[in-house]
């Protein structure tokens, strides 16, 4: 059975994460698998031969090795708190099934085998160990990203109701995913949707709007449609403020300037600047 699932760690996006995979799944129908995924142990593979005699070497080592073991007993507790917490979060949604899931190792492997049948990933916009102070994106969130092969939705800093939303449109194959997706999923039906693309007025690109508008008419949505010139990340951070969107929904690639990487320039500096929530598609 498919599966929202829920990616976990200490930072304090851990609420917000829980309540976006919740509402999600809420809206979908499916239940929800919180995972949290325990980084690699300490090394004690290394070669000390000719810096240290052999009882020195030895004694050392076995310190490591304790340390190793308390550090993994802590880690696992560690582990097993935040998921209790976020599984508190989804609970608290009405209907809403959820499991958890522990795991070792590193995180893109887990995630390889976590989301063969998810319908979607759910992450922090920041991770324990980003600079807050700088608003650094989490190191993790653009591995995420770059990796997952399932719509990835960026969760903001806190989870809030909302009844609009943005889909940035260039015209490339992962923003015609994106519509796709949303003109045929119950995730989004009922809400407001402002379809945006950004470039000079002019004929070609207003029939750049026409096939999207349709496929999104087809599927139930009024669409506003907009053209704006611009600085991409300028325009469509500006319409998501102004129009009080409370999702910027858009691919992950494309042909222009605005999606040359997964966590290019100026898609992180969406990520980073919108306070809403970022539902991504490759």
């Amino acid at each position: 059975m498919a599966k929202i699932l829920a990616l976990v760690d200490g930072s304090v996006y851990g609420r917000s994460v829980a309540g976006h995979a919740a509402w999600a799944a809420s809206r979908l129908g499916l239940p929800v698998e919180i995972a949290h995924v325990l980084g690699r142990r300490i090394a004690t593979d290394f070669d000390l031969s000719g810096n240290l005699d052999a009882n020195a070497r030895t004694n050392l080592l076995r310190q490591m090795a304790d340390l190793d073991e308390q550090h993994g007993k802590l880690a696992q507790q560690k582990g097993r708190a935040i998921l209790d917490g976020a599984r508190s979060e989804v609970e608290a949604v009405y209907g809403v099934e959820v499991s958890t899931k522990l795991r070792n190792g590193d995180l893109l492997e887990a995630l390889g085998d976590l989301e063969a049948d998810a319908e979607m990933v759910v992450i922090g916009k920041r991770g324990e160990a980003a600079d807050f102070a700088k608003l650094h994106l989490g190191s993790n969130l653009e591995r995420v990203v770059r990796s997952s092969k399932k719509p990835v939705l960026v969760a903001s800093r806190s989870h809030e109701p909302f009844d609009r939303f943005l889909i940035a449109y260039d015209g490339g194959k992962s923003a015609n995913r994106a519509v796709d997706y949303v003109a045929s999923s119950p995730l989004l039906k009922g809400l407001s949707c402002t379809l945006l693309s950004v470039g000079a007025d002019t004929a070609e690109n207003r029939s750049r709007l026409d096939a999207p508008v349709r496929r999104l008419e087809a599927g139930g949505f009024e669409v506003e449609a907009r053209l704006q010139n611009g600085e991409p990340e300028e325009v469509i951070g500006a319409c998501v403020e102004s129009g009080k969107a409370g999702l910027l929904v858009m691919g992950a690639y494309g042909h222009s300037r605005i999606r040359s990487y997964v966590i290019g320039s100026t898609t992180a500096e969406l990520v980073r600047r919108c306070k809403v929530p970022v539902l991504m598609f490759r």
